[in-house]
Order: structure tokens, then C-alpha cells, then sequence
């Protein structure tokens, strides 16, 4: 039986460090005694002292105690437990030198990874730095040593649930009530038994789906309806996967969004895939259909299509609109969204876009734009069917430069395009999340 190996222990006392960069992650780096160490808390420019928190074999890992020359873009974080709580990573940065960063992570990423560089590159886009996040989802966990319930975030680097008053990027209407919400389940019986709380904030509710691992008896669920009464919450109880979602009070909650600048308004379940950030996601919406230049007879495709975030306002520019998804539940609720809004020159199908597509009906008849916005991993599989295609514009949502780099490097590297302009969109402010968008051209 092989042995395990022993971690290596950890210097108990502070180091000394100048910072020469920042890691796509927000750490401060720093080379000591020829090894990389990734810093936490420090910024770009800064001699800090930090304490190891872990060792590797390729680099190590700090926190800084001490800051002895700040960075001009340092600044106070709000959260007062900024540092402990998992969930942010920059509040100690200036949210323009933030926005700035990520630009910076994009371009490195698109010149290293695929060899490609913006002709423009995009003023950032940018909204509320507070209170903006109306998706998440919290841990809960009740702690007899303590005697209470604590909701919130995971501790960096520890399973614990970090013990937090309030959030500051969440939605006020919960980030303010955490403390709220964890007396109103320690009051419960089945106290222990709630494992979760999934966040979701429309533009008028609030809804909470507590994720319960045992039926709660009826004394806790009418404890449960009156604070939603009283509070204005919507709340649902999940007592075991997905399709077990139902809703406690009111009886009949429809969670729903919409885009103004293009009369139209989504349907969503409280545990489905919506934007996060409703505020930038207004501006990129118009942001992305712009670049694309919609022609009235246009016919576009819209890949990793979601609920019809973009397809549904494609729609009211565009002669006619595919919308292409893997989920076959995203496909049914964006065909019910399109009804709902009265569209009729938009198709909806459920397909593996990593797959051949291009025996499918819908891919036939051609198309004159693409608009995509994958997931993490990217669209790699399908760039080649779409470069199949064409077409003479492209626009590509990213929620990670890493993958949107390398496939910008096989259209334009492999498939004749131009990358005509870039930039990053602040949908994630006071983390290190990058979300980006680009546009590709063929003569």
C-alpha cells in the first residue's frame, strides 16, 4: 500500500515579499528564493509580509499580514469578513482597477493562449459594484458548540460556513437577512436537517429554495409561511433533486425578468440559469446585438441559447432566429418565452453542439450571423461547424477568457477570421471572474 505523502510544514513566521504581478485569480505574486508564491490579499506593486497557508511543488501559496507600501488602487473592503469568506476576492481593489485587471487576464490570456490580438479592444463595460447578485446559493449548517445556525459562504480553503452578519454583493433583500434567516431556522426542528439556502431574485420577488434533506414536519413549515408572510419571501422546499422543487408559500410563484429595451420577459425557475447580475445584463444584451449588426433580413443562430436571453430580442431585429441549447428543459422553457412574448420567427431545438450538427434541419438554410455564449468549457467542438457556416459576423459571450482565447485562436488561426475587437464586461465586481465578449469577421 503506498504511503501518503506528508505535507510539507509551514514557516511559522512572516516573510518579507515584494509584489511583481496579479494572478488571474486575484492573488498577489511573488517570486521567493526562485519559487512563485500567489498571495492573498496583496495587489500589483506592494512589499507585504505573509504567512504560508500551503505549500506545493511548483509554487506555493501566502496571506498577507502586513501591507508596507500600498498599491494607489488599494482600498478599504466593506465586508467584514473580507479575507475569510470564500466569495470575494478584490474588495481590497479600486472596482476600476479591478474591471482594469480582468481586461488585462483577457488580453493575456487571447496572446498566450491563442496567439490572437484584438484590432480594439472595448471600453469595459461596467454596473453596481453592490447588491448586484441576484443568483446564488448559501450553505447552511446548524453548530451545536455555538448553539445557532450560520448561513452564508464556505471559509477559503476550509469547509466551514464562514459566520456572517450580512453579504455585501448580495441582493439586499437577502444579503441583509442572513442573520434574519439563520434565527428563523434555528427555531426550526428540523434545524439540522436544511442544508442549503439557493437564492433567486427577479425583478419584483425574492425566492428562497431550501434545500431540506427530511420532510419538515407541519410545525415547521407553518413557522416557515408565517416569516414568509411577514417578510415578503418567497419560499420553496427541495426535499430531494432537482424536480423535487415546490413551492411552500405563496402556493402558485412564477419567477420572471425582462429586457426592456426589447419588450420581452422570461419565465424562470428558481434553480435554472439566469444571469446574475440583471443590471449588466441589460447592457450586454443591446451590447452584443449591436456588434452583431442585425439586419431586419437576417437569419441568425444562436448557440448555447439558455432560456432565450439573446434569442428572444434577436428576434424582434432579425427575420428569423435559431435558438440551439443541450438542455431539453432550457428548450421547452424558452419555447414557452417565445409564445409568451409573441414571437413566431423563432425556432427552439435541444441539441449536443460538441457533436455533427450539420445533418440536423435547422442547420440547413444557412444563416448570416452567430451569436454563442457557453458555458466554461467553451465552444472548441463546435467552432468548426460554425466556421462551416460562413458567416461574416460573429459575437462570443464568455464566462472564462481562458477557453474564449483558445477558440479565438482556431477562428481566426485556422478559419480565416479577424478578430475585430474585445473586451470584459464586470457581471462578477470584487471577484476575480472574468466575463468577456468578442467579435470575428470574414470578407
Amino acid at each position: 500500500m503506498a504511503r501518503r505523502r506528508k505535507r510539507p510544514q509551514l514557516p511559522a513566521d512572516p516573510v518579507r515579499a515584494q509584489i511583481d504581478d496579479l494572478s488571474h485569480d486575484g492573488k498577489g505574486v511573488a517570486h521567493i528564493d526562485g519559487k512563485t508564491v500567489f498571495i492573498e490579499g496583496a495587489l500589483k506593486g506592494e512589499e507585504v509580509d505573509f504567512v504560508y497557508v500551503e505549500k506545493k511543488r511548483s509554487y506555493d501559496v501566502g496571506m498577507a499580514q502586513i501591507i508596507h507600501q500600498a498599491a494607489p488602487e488599494r482600498v478599504a473592503p466593506r465586508c467584514a469578513v473580507f479575507g475569510i469568506c470564500g466569495g470575494c476576492a478584490l474588495q481590497h481593489m479600486d472596482p476600476q482597477a479591478q474591471i482594469l485587471a480582468k481586461q488585462g487576464v483577457l488580453l493575456e490570456n487571447m496572446a498566450r493562449l491563442g496567439k490572437v490580438s484584438p484590432k480594439e479592444v472595448l471600453p469595459p463595460l461596467t454596473g453596481p459594484h453592490w447588491g448586484y447578485r441576484r443568483k446564488a446559493r448559501l450553505g447552511v449548517r446548524y453548530v451545536e458548540k455555538k448553539g445557532r445556525v450560520l448561513i452564508g459562504f464556505r471559509e477559503k480553503r476550509k469547509p466551514y460556513i464562514c459566520e456572517m452578519e450580512r453579504c455585501e454583493v448580495l441582493h439586499p433583500s437577502v444579503g441583509e437577512r442572513l442573520l434574519e434567516l439563520a434565527e428563523v431556522i434555528g427555531e426550526l426542528e428540523m434545524r439540522d436537517r436544511i442544508a442549503q439556502i439557493e437564492v433567486a431574485v427577479d425583478d419584483q420577488q425574492t425566492a428562497l429554495v431550501l434545500r431540506n434533506l427530511r420532510p419538515l414536519p407541519k410545525e415547521d413549515q407553518d413557522k416557515l409561511v408565517a416569516y414568509a408572510r411577514e417578510s415578503g419571501l418567497c419560499l420553496f422546499l427541495q426535499p430531494e433533486g432537482p424536480d423535487s422543487v415546490t413551492p411552500l408559500w405563496p402556493e402558485q410563484i412564477q419567477l420572471s425578468y425582462a429586457l426592456p429595451d426589447y419588450d420581452v420577459h422570461f419565465d424562470f425557475s428558481p434553480t435554472g440559469f439566469t444571469q446574475v447580475n440583471t443590471d449588466i445584463n441589460r447592457k450586454m444584451v443591446p451590447y452584443a446585438i449591436e456588434m452583431l449588426q442585425v439586419q431586419p433580413e437576417d437569419r441568425v443562430l444562436d448557440l448555447f441559447c439558455g432560456l432565450g436571453n439573446f434569442t428572444l430580442p434577436l428576434a424582434r431585429r432579425a427575420r428569423e432566429v435559431v435558438g440551439v441549447e443541450g438542455s431539453e428543459e432550457l428548450v421547452a422553457l424558452a419555447k414557452a418565452n417565445a409564445e409568451r412574448n409573441g414571437l413566431d420567427n423563432v425556432s427552439f431545438h435541444a441539441a449536443d453542439l460538441a457533436k455533427e450538427v450539420e445533418l440536423l434541419p435547422w442547420w440547413k438554410g444557412g444563416f448570416d450571423k452567430v451569436l454563442l455564449d457557453p458555458a466554461r468549457d467553451g465552444a472548441q467542438e463546435a467552432i468548426p461547424h460554425i466556421a462551416k457556416l460562413g458567416v461574416k459576423r460573429i459575437v462570443y459571450v464568455s464566462c472564462n477568457p481562458a477557453t474564449l482565447a483558445r477558440d479565438a485562436g482556431l477562428l481566426v488561426n485556422e478559419h480565416g477570421y479577424t478578430l475585430e475587437k474585445a473586451g470584459v464586461m464586470d457581471m462578477f465586481p470584487h471577484t476575480a471572474h472574468v466575463e468577456s465578449i468578442a467579435l470575428f469577421t470574414k470578407k
